[in-house]
């Protein structure tokens, strides 16, 4: 576990929610060498095995934003990076940032962040009262359809606004910027020509579309200076396993998520 009580203020925080996006897919890509912007990043070309809060993207976004990340898979008691206050914690260290705030995005701007949300999936799409919650939560969040799980140029519209946000701010603010990538999202059969339903063959090809549109964004963060990052999937989906499809669901490919966190120093100009 990374000490965030020492990175929080000395650098910016990128945290990458991959919806949907399955473990067994995240790193059969991987090894097949067909994520490869993503084998550069993770620590030691590999993602971790995590358990999520929650098996759809509401639900996990309401734990990841009070601290509550995917818990690594094994049995005991894992520290946190970031809490909310809370009495009684028994995943708070002296490493994990606390914040005397309802959730770490509102504890991260009380430390001088200004935060960022570029949103995916409906949930995000501030459209109504519900999906106006979690974007809600940041000083300032983004829509559009461009952004969202019907257009197959999603990712690339994502990184594009922001970096374009990022720009204006300027590298002397630290920055929080979330993004939820709905690439992996259904419908992810727009990824394959001709595929008229979705299936775990799509949801891989989604993935490598994704992976193909991240260098940018990280070359934008690290001219800024040093990076803390968390990339995870907020839960995964199923493809017909057990006779069940799609999530909100129990079961192993659904509550079974790809996790990573690192550090990236700026680039020296």
């Amino acid at each position: 576990m990374l000490n965030a009580r020492a990175l929080v203020g000395s650098h910016d925080i990128l945290f990458i929610t991959f919806d949907t996006l399955r473990y067994d897919v995240a790193c059969a890509m991987l090894a097949a060498g067909r994520t490869p912007n993503l084998a550069a990043l993770l620590p030691e070309a590999q993602w971790q095995a995590r358990h999520t809060p929650g098996s759809f993207t509401y639900a996990a976004h309401h734990a990841f934003f009070a601290g509550f990340l995917p818990t690594p898979v094994a049995p005991g008691q894992h520290p946190r990076l970031f809490a909310a206050q809370f009495t009684g914690s028994e995943t708070t260290s002296e490493h994990t940032c606390v914040f005397d705030a309802p959730d770490i995005v509102s504890g991260l701007a009380s430390q001088g962040y200004y935060t960022i949300c570029i949103g995916g999936v409906g949930f995000f799409n501030k459209q109504n009262p519900l999906s106006s919650v979690l974007p809600n939560l940041f000083h300032e969040s983004h829509w559009t359809p461009a952004l969202g799980v019907t257009d197959p140029h999603s990712t690339a519209n994502q990184v594009q606004l922001a970096i374009a946000r990022l720009e204006r701010i300027g590298g002397a603010q630290r920055v929080f910027l979330f993004l939820n990538i709905s690439a992996l999202h259904q419908p992810n059969c727009l990824f394959v020509p001709g595929a008229t339903e979705d299936t775990i063959e799509t949801h891989a090809v989604a993935l490598c579309y994704v992976d193909s549109c991240l260098p940018p964004l990280f070359a934008a963060l690290q001219d800024r200076g040093p990076l803390l990052a968390i990339l995870c999937s907020d839960h995964g989906t199923a493809y017909g396993e057990d006779g069940y499809s799609g999530h909100r669901l129990a079961h192993p490919v659904v509550w079974t998520v790809p996790y990573a966190e690192f550090c990236l120093p700026g680039l020296t100009l």
